[in-house]
């Protein structure tokens, strides 16, 4: 048997045929997603071969954070920070992360110490932003559209099938 996981391929989003046949032992439950629509982009992926166009999938992204892949060493989320917001002042004391701008403007912080952001680098879209691990770091939305970016953490650093519509239910679901 062989599963079909959503690609980009003309403009529109279209089944693809995975080489990987099922005689691997997948972690994961092998629903499909109607690979026409946004909604194929909230499933998390992980643990499985999966081709995306991340671009695409990164602009389509309209929700606060969703993990679209998570593996054992390393997961990938999709970002969109509203007008004026920013990610919040955080640290992930074990994780290395790598930020990818596809769309929109903003101001990288980064330092030893919350009170102590000494980095500060204003990005757009085409940029890399490489975050190590232990790292007080925010990136602030300074332009007038949606800053829409892709986040790669290694080790992962959200629950498998990560979905945070808002800013506010990141926050309400990281403290409780």
């Amino acid at each position: 048997m062989y599963y079909n996981y959503p690609a980009y391929q003309q403009n529109q989003w279209m089944p693809m045929m995975n080489a990987y046949p099922n005689y691997m032992n997948w972690n994961h439950s092998h629903q499909q997603a109607n690979p026409y629509t946004m909604q194929s982009m909230c499933q998390d992926f992980g643990g499985r071969p999966y081709v995306v166009n991340i671009e695409e999938a990164t602009k389509r992204n309209n929700t606060y954070r969703t993990a679209i892949w998570t593996g054992t060493h390393l997961q990938v989320t999709l970002m969109c920070i509203g007008v004026g917001e920013d990610i919040g002042l955080e640290t992930h004391p074990n994780t290395d992360q790598f930020l990818r701008i596809e769309a929109g403007q903003g101001l990288v912080l980064m330092g030893k110490g919350p009170n102590q952001l000494e980095f500060r680098q204003y990005v757009t879209d085409g940029d890399a932003i490489m975050i190590p691990a232990g790292a007080w770091h925010n990136l602030v939305n300074t332009g007038n559209c949606p800053l829409k970016l892709y986040s790669i953490y290694a080790p992962p650093e959200h629950p498998f099938g990560t979905v945070h519509q808002t800013k506010e239910a990141a926050m309400y679901e990281e403290n409780h």
